[in-house]
């Protein structure tokens, strides 16, 4: 059987095209039916388990009406391209060849409930617009929508949703995800599967998907991978690192997460014009660091969270800088926290807006270890008599009264409450002791620059100073900039402020 000039692959009579010929539907129905009248007495279930039986029996009554899309594969030429025709097919597929699929967004692969959807043990396949469903629910298995296990892969424009895992690498290179709409299993969120998953593999991109439900992003063991334009909302962490050096995360949308982003044992990772917001509850977070150096983290809005920023024994690495510049951190519960006094972060141009607590240090320490400089604090109390943009005096933030539910974490339930607020007032007018100085700012900004440019890098387009290494697919279309983007800028403190009626 051999590939036509138009890239179909011929059906041969005994798989017949995937529409409901004569036949060939009551046939398949019939078998489905009678698998079923079979099962009944064996599984001893009576008229009122009925339901329960065609539970146990949907997958094999798909694979009865669907045809198997298996053989198509098979039979196609390596290089060549595989459109079938409109309609829904068995899984599962293994592509062991360099083969593309074109599904036209009028093709399904129903994986019938078990095990993986698609598998491609090959390089150089490609997957594209296709619908992906209904994948196993093993958590040992990794039942995925898509797993690769290849180099040169390229898995875009699809839709992957009632699959446990969305798209699974394991040392896996240069592959691309790009563009695809995916959702996990409508289970509890710590059952779900990863949206995304790179386990020991490098240079690969993930682009420009939309992430819905899914229970995180994860990045294991995997360098010199590009994280950009992905929107993910309603899951866990919408990015997990862990042991993965070199990596890039650019122009994200993440939000209504229980973390944004958390980088741990993670070195060398820049973090750039990142939207993280809504990341509320008790482990909120907006950017989380667990002994992680050498990082960037540059441009992003962290709005809205529980915590903004926290940093755990960051920078680990003897002689490391970790940097954060010009980011947006507002309206959050606390703008920074510090498990301990560490040193090696350097904060410049930060600005720190309607943060509940700006700074947090736990244990009775200091961050002023770390350097501060040149950040705008909305609760500066000093005056810019010389015109020059910066604060006449240092900005200083003190430990009083706070203290106690820095300390003690019960304490916190007090956080806000009158007493407390009396209690500080008295510390701060009469204190018995000298208060904890937590940051010394000594050039603080006086007016704030909240212009937020998301310079990403567009499809198709390496920024100058960007090593090819990180280009973007050549052949990829334009895309759109990052979400909430605006020409010449995004003043996100004044949206907020209008969002919020604020003059």
């Amino acid at each position: 059987m051999s590939a036509s000039s138009t890239g179909w692959v011929e059906r041969s009579e005994t798989h017949p095209p995937n529409r409901c010929v004569s036949g060939f539907l009551s046939d398949a129905l019939g078998a489905g039916w009678m698998g079923f009248a079979v099962a009944l007495p064996i599984l001893g279930l009576g008229s009122g388990r009925l339901g329960w039986a065609a539970l146990l029996l949907i997958p094999a009554l798909a694979q009865a009406i669907y045809p198997a899309l298996q053989p198509l594969v098979d039979a196609a030429e390596a290089g060549s391209v595989l459109t079938p025709e409109p309609g829904i097919y068995a899984g599962p597929v293994r592509v062991d060849k360099p083969l593309t699929i074109d599904g036209r967004d009028r093709v399904t692969i129903d994986g019938g409930g078990k095990g993986t959807v698609v598998l491609l043990e090959t390089d150089g396949a490609t997957l594209r617009n296709l619908h992906l469903t209904n994948s196993g629910s093993s958590h040992n298995d990794l039942d995925s929508g898509v797993q690769v296990r290849g180099k040169f892969n390229v898995i875009s424009d699809n839709r992957i949703d009632n699959a446990l895992f969305g798209v699974d690498l394991q040392q896996s290179e240069n592959n691309i995800v790009r563009r695809n709409h995916i959702s996990s299993k409508p289970v509890d969120l710590g059952v779900r599967g990863d949206a995304i998953r790179l386990w020991y593999s490098f240079d690969n991109q993930v682009t420009d998907n939309i992430i819905r439900d899914a229970r995180d992003t994860v990045v294991w063991y995997s360098r010199d991978n590009l994280i950009a334009r992905n929107d993910a909302r309603g899951g866990r962490y919408s990015l997990h690192f862990m042991y993965s050096q070199t990596n890039r995360v650019e122009g994200n949308h993440y939000e209504n997460n229980t973390v944004g982003i958390f980088l741990m044992y993670s070195d060398g990772i820049i973090v750039r014009n990142n939207l993280i917001a809504n990341a509320t509850g008790t482990t909120g977070i907006g950017i989380g660091f667990k002994e992680t150096s050498d990082v960037v983290i540059e441009g992003n809005r962290i709005l809205y969270c529980a915590e903004g920023l926290y940093l755990d024994v960051s920078p680990y690495q003897p002689g490391s800088i970790n940097h954060f510049r010009n980011n947006l951190i507002a309206y959050n519960g606390i703008g920074i926290r510090f498990i301990n006094d560490w040193q090696g972060n350097v904060l410049t141009g930060n600005r720190f807006k309607g943060n509940t607590t700006q700074v947090v240090v736990e244990g009775g320490k200091t961050a002023n270890r770390n350097t501060w400089d040149g950040n705008y604090w909305d609760d500066y109390e000093g005056f810019d008599r010389d015109g020059d943009g910066l604060g006449d005096s240092p900005h200083v933030i003190h430990a009083f009264a706070d203290r106690l539910w820095m300390d003690v974490p019960p304490a916190q339930f007090f956080k806000g409450s009158p007493m407390l607020e009396v209690i500080d007032f008295l510390e701060r007018l009469a204190p018995f002791t000298t208060p904890d100085l937590l940051v010394r700012d000594e050039r603080p900004l006086w007016n704030a620059d909240t212009e937020v440019v998301l310079a990403v890098p567009q499809a198709g387009l390496a920024s100058e100073d960007s090593a090819s290494d990180w280009a973007l697919d050549p052949d990829a279309e334009p895309e759109t900039s990052a979400p909430d983007a605006e020409p010449g800028g995004y003043d996100a403190y004044e949206a907020l402020r209008r969002s919020l009626g604020r003059d």
